[in-house]
């Protein structure tokens, strides 16, 4: 099988499972225990906690371990606009958000808050004119994803940060879900206030992941309890998830230029090849992450194109996995205004470590044998 549905899920890596196995295995006590064997498990939660801090370069009292990315946005819409509401009641999403954010947004303008929406040109980046020309002196919260999950758009995270930073008293949440263990990611590289990590996106376990805040910045929970994680989210703490998160964690970290460096070069040479066919339109940027590759067919569902390539044992998706089962038309291809004949045909290509380049000369020889039945060649 030819796996190219990363921006999904990936493969687990193999160390993650032994880690999993052997914390479950050795430390399973419940760490707010107050016994010695709660206590031992609660320093090696809190170790595991010290050591992404470090990566992220903030303190390790701002690491909260969550279920995955679709709570910890959650947590920082929630819990970002709760906590400063004293400096307003507005806040700025962009169009091409993960639908844990735009859903979350929705919500909020239920209870109180005014929501606006950050449009983006054709290539799917933020408008930093429009950005700059709905910020407000009641704006409170300004979030935009990292790196797109559908066409693998880069925003431009730093203009953003600086045009919100230079107008008000904003904060600044990232969905970095996308990007890391791709792109740097951490507080050093930008100045915002809260970012989000997945684990199933960098062959970690699914379930979990984190939200991050820069020093001295706060939220409110949104689940209510026992008062774990510093009482921002109750629940018993899953010490093996949280160990196996800070362990792929730093293997993303490391390995981040070798890996990217390889998805670059895969994905350059399947646009050249995408580029020699008339009915084909690229829908990935120019300035794109290292490892996703949106293109689609002139006049084809994407759907019919995906069957026929798992019929030759390819794996892809079309555009977002959390929405592929929906028959709406993707809200980010909305938003970027794709014509008409190219909108039902995209086709998301997503690759991670594991991937190679024999794999993708095996899906190029497919994929031209799959484009010639379809045209009836």
């Amino acid at each position: 099988m030819i796996y190219f549905d990363n921006s999904a899920t990936t493969k687990v890596h193999p160390e993650i499972m032994k880690t999993f196995v052997a914390v479950n295995e050795n430390f399973w006590a419940n760490p707010a225990s107050i016994h010695e064997f709660g206590h031992q498990t609660n320093e090696l939660l809190q170790s595991a906690r010290e050591q992404v801090a470090d990566i992220l370069h903030t303190s390790s009292d701002k690491i909260y371990f969550t279920s995955g990315g679709t709570e910890s946005n959650n947590l920082a819409i929630f819990g970002l606009a709760t906590k400063y509401k004293h400096r307003g009641n507005h806040v700025l999403v962009s169009e091409i958000e993960h639908p844990s954010v735009l859903e979350a947004a929705k919500q909020l303008s239920k209870v109180g808050y005014e929501v606006e929406w950050i449009p983006v040109d054709s290539e799917g980046i933020i408008l930093l004119d429009a950005l700059k020309n709905l910020l407000r002196d009641n704006t409170v919260l300004v979030s935009v994803m990292h790196v797109n999950n559908e066409t693998g758009a880069i925003q431009p995270i730093q203009q953003i940060s600086s045009i919100v930073r230079g107008q008000g008293r904003a904060l600044i949440h990232v969905d970095a879900v996308q990007s890391f263990g791709k792109l740097p990611v951490h507080f050093q590289a930008f100045d915002i206030d809260a970012l989000t990590i997945s684990s199933h996106k960098i062959h970690g376990l699914k379930g979990s992941g984190l939200l991050a805040l820069n020093k001295f910045i706060e939220v409110e929970p949104i689940l209510f309890g026992g008062g774990q994680e510093s009482g921002i989210r109750s629940g018993t703490t899953p010490v093996p998830l949280a160990v196996c998160t800070a362990k792929v964690v730093r293997l993303a970290s490391e390995q981040m230029s070798d890996v990217a460096e390889k998805m670059q070069k895969m994905t350059n040479n399947l646009i050249h090849f995408l580029n020699s066919f008339p009915n084909i339109k690229i829908i990935s940027p120019p300035d794109r992450a290292p490892h996703i590759v949106s293109f689609s067919v002139s006049k084809i569902k994407g759907e019919v194109l995906i069957n026929a390539l798992q019929q030759k044992d390819v794996i892809v998706s079309t555009s977002s996995a959390c929405s592929s089962r929906q028959t709406k038309t993707s809200h980010v291809l909305k938003a970027m205004h794709i014509q008409d004949e190219y909108i039902k045909g995209v086709i998301r290509l997503s690759f991670s470590s594991i991937n190679t380049e024999e794999e993708i000369e095996q899906f190029k020889n497919i994929f031209t044998h799959v484009m010639n039945v379809i045209k009836g060649d």
